[in-house]
């Protein structure tokens, strides 16, 4: 490890610029960062900084150095912290955020398994339809569904789920069933809380305005209502699917049936996840993928 030898220490004053800060990052002391330093520019032949009694700056030879050393150094205290992660048990508090509806149904008991398998992590689960600030409240783990905003947050696809319009056999037998997008228009829509529908028109997005007798901001809410006869409804897989599957509803504008939208994990900019956050985000991939 010849080469690699006085690296890392030249790297730490570079970022530094200061024998003594660099000493204290690398855990060390100043006189072992200017050998070590003085060594390598030795090994070199090339002068890597200037000194002076109040500055530490890089030369031209130095700057070059530098910018390749630097994810060199990076590149090694991430696989150290890879190993060690791989090595630790995962504890402490884990906070976790998601939507109402799906957290409740589909989240929390995921997350109970989760702590059925790691005893020493404790959770903290906010369920709320509300677009918390991950950072000024203190999440590590952020639950969204669907099409995701431009954020500075790492997203990772967890799974997906898929989009139905569905109405009761008894709502099509003293209706009909609406065949185009356009047909829309004559029916009574169960309005949520966004008064638009999407679907896929010959590979084109489509948003269609919708109305009805009925708003409400509750899946479960349209849900029933729409078993009830009272009109059509637009909802995600985990609402209708029993539905469905016992005759219930029934699914109409297939045809035009939009895109599987994203089940997505959001944390902060961190690349060195904790252990913790980071078993949890794999144990959703797998667990929603098998849903």
């Amino acid at each position: 490890m010849a080469n690699w030898d006085g690296v890392s220490e030249f790297v730490g004053v570079a970022e530094t610029q200061s024998f003594t800060l660099a000493a204290k990052k690398l855990d060390t002391s100043v006189a072992q960062i200017s050998r070590k330093v003085a060594s390598l520019e030795e090994r070199l032949a090339v002068k890597l900084l200037h000194r002076t009694t109040r500055k530490v700056s890089l030369t031209e030879a130095g700057q070059t150095y530098f910018q390749q050393c630097k994810h060199l150094v990076e590149g090694l205290e991430l696989a150290e912290l890879a190993i060690t992660q791989m090595q630790s048990t995962p504890k402490g508090l884990l906070k976790v955020t998601a939507p109402v509806t799906f957290g409740e149904q589909t989240l929390a008991p995921l997350l109970h398994q989760f702590l059925e398998c790691y005893p020493q992590v404790d959770l903290d689960l906010a369920l709320t339809n509300q677009k918390l600030d991950l950072i000024e409240v203190g999440v590590d783990v952020a639950i969204r569904l669907g099409k995701l905003r431009d954020s500075t947050l790492v997203a990772k696809r967890l799974s997906s789920r898929q989009l139905y319009v569905c109405a009761s056999p008894s709502y099509i037998e003293k209706y009909g069933e609406p065949h185009t997008l356009s047909e829309l228009s004559y029916h009574q829509c169960l309005v949520g809380s966004v008064d638009y529908w999407r679907f896929k028109d010959s590979k084109s997005d489509k948003s269609i305005r919708v109305s009805g007798r009925i708003h409400c901001n509750s899946g479960y809410a349209l849900l029933d209502a729409a078993k009830r006869g009272l009109g059509l409804v637009q909802l995600p897989d985990h609402y209708v699917q029993e539905a469905l599957e016992a005759g219930e509803l029934v699914e109409v504008l297939s045809e035009y049936r939009d895109e599987r939208e994203g089940i997505w994990a959001l944390y902060p900019q961190n690349r060195n996840l904790s252990p913790k956050v980071r078993l949890l985000i794999d144990f959703l991939a797998e667990k929603l993928d098998e849903n």
